[in-house]
Order: C-alpha cells, then structure tokens, then sequence
C-alpha cells in the first residue's frame, strides 16, 4: 500500500538531520511557540468573553495541555524522527486515523504562521501614522496589512531556509527577549494601576457564567498558546538524546508559560480604566486594536508601548519562525506516511532543513492569511483543530502499550493508564467548548482532506491495475473510531447546551457529562481497534536495526580503548 515506505528511503532522509538541540534549546522552542501572539492578544480576548474569570482559564488551559502533552512525550521519546505529532495516529492504527490526525494537526499548526504574521501588522495600526493606521479596519487586515503579513511570512520562511543550527540560535536569543518582555509589561502595568474593583463590578467575577470560563479556553487564544508544546516533539530528530529532552522541554515551556500568561492576564484586568468599562457595557464591550500597548500609554508608560510595538515584531515573528520549522518536518512526516509526493519528504544534505516542505507551508500560509485576514479568526480555527489533533495522543500512546509492549520507551509514566483516559475526556469537553456552529465548521474542514487520503489509498493503486481494497480493510476497520467521534461530537455541539451555541436540547450540566462520557467511550474503543499495520512494524524494524547500530558502535569503541 501506499503506507508502506522502503527504511532505507527513510533512514536516508533522516540521516540528513543534525542532531544538535539539547533540552535548552528545545525548551526555548516549545516556549518560544507558546509565547507568540497569544499574550499580545489573549488577556483581552479572554476577558471579553469570561471577565475577570479569565485568569481561571489558563490555569484549565494549561491543565488540559500537561495532561495530553504526557501522552505525548513518551510518543515523542519513543519515535524520535521528524515531524512526530503526524506520525503517531499512524503508528498505532494505520492510515485512515493516521491521516485524519496528521491533517487536523497540520492544519492546527500551519494556519498559525500567517496568524503570527497578522498579530504584528494588527499591533503596528495603533500607531500614530496614516498610513500604520490603514492596516487594519478594526476588524481583519487591509489589502496594504495583508501585503505587509506577506513579507513577514517570507521572512519566517527565510530564517529556516538556511540550516537548523541558525534557527536554534536565533530562536534561542528571540525566547529570552520573548519572556523578559511580558514579565516586564505585567510588572510594569501591575505598579501603574491596580483597581481591584474591576473583579467587584462590571459583571463580577464570572459576568457571563461559569460556561464562558470553558469557552475562553477553547477559542480565546488560550489552546492556540499552549499548543506550542508540540514544537520540541516536530523537531525530534534533531535532539542529541531525546528521551531525556523530550520531556523535560514540553513540560517546563508550558509551566513557564502558565507562570507568565497568568501575571498578564491580572495585569491586564486590574489595568483597564474602569470608565472605559463602564462605557463599554463591562467586558464584552472592549475594542482595543493593540490591548497592552494601548493600556500602556493610558497610564503614561510610552516606553512601555514602544518596547510593545517593538516585541509584536519580535514575539510573533519568533513564533511564525518555530511554526515554519516545525511545519515543515510535519510535511516530511506526512509524506513518509505515504499521502505526499516523494518530493516533500527531501532533506538537503548540506543544512539539514526539508527545503520542498518548507517551500509548499509557504503557499498554504499565504492562502489562510488571504481567507482569514484578522487574529481572532485565526485563533478560533487553529483552536478547534487543535484540540481535535489532540485525541491522537492518549489513544495512541495506550494502544502503542498494547500491540507494541516490548518497543523501547525512553519515557513510560506508570500513571499513564490513568492520565490517558483523563486527557481523551478534557480533548473532548474543550473540543465541545469551542461552540457550534465553529466545531462543526472546523470538523468540516477535517473531511476537506480525505479527498487526498482517497488518492494514494485507492485512487492511485487502481490507476496502477492494483486492487487496494483488501489490504485498505483493515485501516478502515482501526479508523472507524475516528470518524465516528467526529460525527458524533458534531451532533452533540449541535443538539447541546445554548451557552455552547447548540440547540439546548440538552440540559446544563448534563451535556458535560454526556461529552465526558462519550470521549471514555471512544477512548477505549480507540485503544481497541489498535493493529500492528505496516507502519508500526517498519518502525520496530528500524529501532532494532538503529539500536544494533549503537551496541555495536559502543563494542568497537571499547575494543579500540582496550587495544590503546
């Protein structure tokens, strides 16, 4: 089948890779993605739509992204190549889920690179030219903005066309600037105007209830920032010892992350002119072009706002770079999965970098910034599409247990039995949290992709005068879990509670528990349907072939000391 790719072809394309990021540089590029446009953004979007609640949602936020990014770090560690979070799904059942999963996380992850571009051309509006001002109408990007997004995003493309070694370097310096920057602009608006009394008044605490706290998690910005833990598993075939790095870089970038994105957010609350909210009709009322920057010269802090307008440069355009880098790994990923011409699976020997992949994330980054021309538009989609690449996680890593049991694993969490079913059920309720009609517009958007799955699985064999489909049975029957969770979380966002946008045919309180339920039951059926495909054993086959490579590297080695 189309799956099935020779090891030599692989090996030979990874063998290009360098492996030359430790766990700093790897940490730097997971908080580096977490740290990109959502703080510019994020506090304001998040208040608007919870108020002063907000700040429990990135605590939520940050919980539901540890528990599913466990799953994935022993995934992570396990299979150390590039492109990893595509490749998982694949793995553990074959390639009908493998696709799905490799496509909601590539669109998830792709469709963040003109976002980060959008967020810098949307902060530079407020400045205090004609023609910034005319980059933005107040709700999505002019044609001059989306020009300028443009140059941006060739830009990103740039800095990683040349080797992995140049972008850890820089990536590395832009993360220091990117954390220094918002613990600074928290301090500084915190010591210039903290008015309690805008958690007393305007609405409270909760103005709008307890469901839009799980709503500003789902499509605030809030999954968008946190989803930037995927980063350091993109790039696992460039760590010098994985299973030690791996972890350590998921998890602390999201802790680190929640530590600042916290102290912003109160920040942001306490710093809003209670007038201006009074004005506005509370919280839902806010309309600032460029929120922190605009509180900033609210209470005379210019060098504040300067340094802001400058790091809506710098934040996004380091994020827009990580997001080139790993996207292009991603494609390389989804190419060796067998539903990508050949060509976007090269590594240039002489860099390192997947130059065709990184060519072809560069025409579908213009195509969502000509689509969606505004951050919060962007931030909806990438959220949704997010969260439904997150099921792969918790499903694989247990079904990996199951039909893989003696596969090395550099990371095994003896509570992993425990966390992965946790993590399927929080995946699912954020999932619904995003609202419908956006999750069944995003669900579409999965379905949009399997036109291509079609063509390498059966379109392609049959125009080769083979019959695929006895050998595409099994694939089907392992991703039926898949397709069918999507459905059915379609109908339940729909038929669901009004506060998530649905129909209200179900009562409050109990349509989350019925999403709760519904994602343990896909998880088990998930884990069940679990098969050793092609993929898997190939795999294996490469581990074992990799792993004699070592021993017998380290046995010559010792014969050569002894001989010294």
């Amino acid at each position: 089948m189309s799956t099935t790719k020779t090891p030599s072809a692989e090996q030979g394309a990874h063998s290009n890779y360098r492996r030359s990021l430790g766990t700093i540089a790897l940490t730097a590029t997971g908080l580096g993605s977490i740290i990109g446009s959502g703080w510019l953004f994020g506090a304001e979007r998040a208040a608007a739509i919870a108020g002063p609640a907000a700040i429990l949602a990135w605590v939520i936020g940050a919980l539901v992204a540890l528990t599913i990014a466990l799953t994935y770090t022993e995934l992570g560690s396990m299979f150390p190549k590039a492109g990893g979070m595509v490749r998982y799904g694949q793995y553990s059942h074959g390639s009908l889920a493998g696709y799905l999963a490799a496509w909601a996380n590539w669109i998830a992850i792709v469709s963040v690179i003109p976002g980060e571009a959008t967020a810098s051309v949307q902060y530079m509006s407020s400045w205090d030219f004609g023609w910034a001002q005319a980059l933005y109408d107040g709700k999505e990007l002019t044609g001059t903005g989306v020009g300028l997004a443009s140059v941006l995003l060739i830009f990103y493309f740039f800095l990683n066309w040349f080797a992995i070694s140049l972008f850890a370097k820089t990536n590395t310096a832009i993360t220091v600037f990117k954390v220094v920057v918002p613990a600074l602009t928290a301090s500084a608006l915190m010591l210039a105007h903290f008015d309690t009394d805008n958690i007393v008044h305007h609405g409270g605490f909760t103005p709008n209830g307890w469901s839009s706290v799980f709503t500003a998690v789902a499509v605030s910005g809030i999954v968008w920032a946190y989803n930037g833990f995927q980063s350091p598993l993109n790039l696992a075939a460039e760590a010098r010892n994985p299973g030690r790095s791996l972890p350590k870089a998921v998890v602390w970038s999201i802790l680190i992350a929640l530590v600042i994105y916290v102290a912003l957010q109160v920040a942001f609350l306490m710093a809003v002119p209670g007038d201006k909210l009074a004005a506005g009709g509370g919280w839902a009322g806010l309309g600032f072009n460029s929120p922190l920057a605009d509180l900033a010269i609210a209470w005379g802090l210019n060098w504040l706002a300067l340094l802001l307008y400058a790091d809506a440069f710098v934040s996004p355009s380091g994020t827009g770079m990580i997001y080139a880098a790993t996207t292009s790994r991603m494609i390389q990923g989804v190419q060796e999965n067998g539903h990508l011409p050949g060509i976007f699976g090269k590594v240039d020997k002489k860099t390192g970098v997947p130059r065709p992949a990184l060519l072809l994330n560069l025409v579908i980054a213009f195509l969502f910034l000509a689509i969606f021309r505004g951050w919060g538009s962007l931030a909806e989609i990438v959220s949704v599409a997010t969260v439904i690449s997150y099921i792969t996680g918790p499903v694989a890593v247990m079904s990996l247990r199951r039909v893989s049991p003696d596969l090395k694993r550099p990371v095994k969490l003896k509570a992993m039995p425990v966390i992965a079913p946790i993590a399927m059920i929080f995946g699912s309720l954020v999932l619904y949290w995003g609202r419908w009609p956006l999750t069944g517009k995003v669900i579409l958007i999965m379905a949009v992709g399997l036109p291509v799955w079609a063509w390498y699985e059966i379109g392609k064999p049959l125009t080769q005068g083979r019959k695929p489909w006895a050998e595409l049975r099994p694939h089907l029957k392992a991703g039926a879990w898949m397709v069918a969770y999507l459905l059915v979380m379609a109908t339940v966002s729909y038929l669901g509670g009004k506060e998530f946008g649905g129909k209200g045919y179900l009562p409050e309180g109990w349509d989350i528990a019925l999403v709760a339920v519904i994602g343990l039951a896909f998880y088990y059926w998930g884990v069940r349907s679990s098969w050793r495909n092609p993929t898997l054993v190939q795999a294996e086959s490469e581990m074992r072939a990799a792993e004699a490579a070592a021993e017998a590297g380290e046995t010559e080695g010792a014969k050569a000391s002894v001989g010294a």
